[in-house]
């Protein structure tokens, strides 16, 4: 049995999106229970020198439309990183979402071969597409998103593996 490239980002990507937006649901009915602004948990880190909550939703949006985009051949949409609440968060994540619905499995055909190039800050790395996918979109997208919820969860939101997982 083989997996395609689709089957191996697309679904993943939508589904931990997804439930995400049900875990920001529960971040934000704790935060009302509690009578404190969700901003705080935006600006949340788990350490001084990690980036806050808002940055590892951005960077997790920014993989899968990456990857996507990418190994489909298409220009890496550009988007600010100017979200500084929960709903503008929400937006980010179903514009990612929408993003992720336009992509067909004949989009990624043929991509596991494909050569894609990435601009890191020690210089140009350029890899087979199926080599990205599994040594940097997809480890780097479960990072983020994975911080995300534990940011959450460090503050007292009541999530657990099964919010995670969906």
């Amino acid at each position: 049995m083989t997996i395609s490239m689709y089957g191996m980002t697309v679904p993943f990507f939508q589904r931990m999106l997804t439930n995400l937006l049900a875990i920001m649901d529960k971040a934000d009915a704790y935060a009302a229970e509690r009578n404190f602004d969700t901003g705080v948990l935006v600006a949340s880190r788990l350490a001084p020198d990690m980036l806050p909550f808002r940055s590892q939703l951005q960077i997790a949006t920014d993989h899968a439309k990456g990857c996507v985009s990418r190994l489909s051949g298409q220009p890496v949409p550009s988007w600010a990183d100017d979200e500084i609440t929960f709903d503008e968060l929400r937006a980010r994540l179903r514009k990612t979402l929408d993003l992720l619905a336009t992509i067909k499995p004949e989009d990624l055909e043929g991509s596991d071969t494909r050569p894609v190039t990435l601009k890191l800050r020690a210089g140009d790395v350029t890899l087979s597409g199926e080599d990205y996918v599994v040594q940097r979109a997809l480890p780097n997208f479960f990072f983020h998103v994975t911080t995300a919820y534990a940011i959450l969860r460090h503050n007292g939101v009541p999530v657990g593996k099964s919010d995670y997982l969906g």
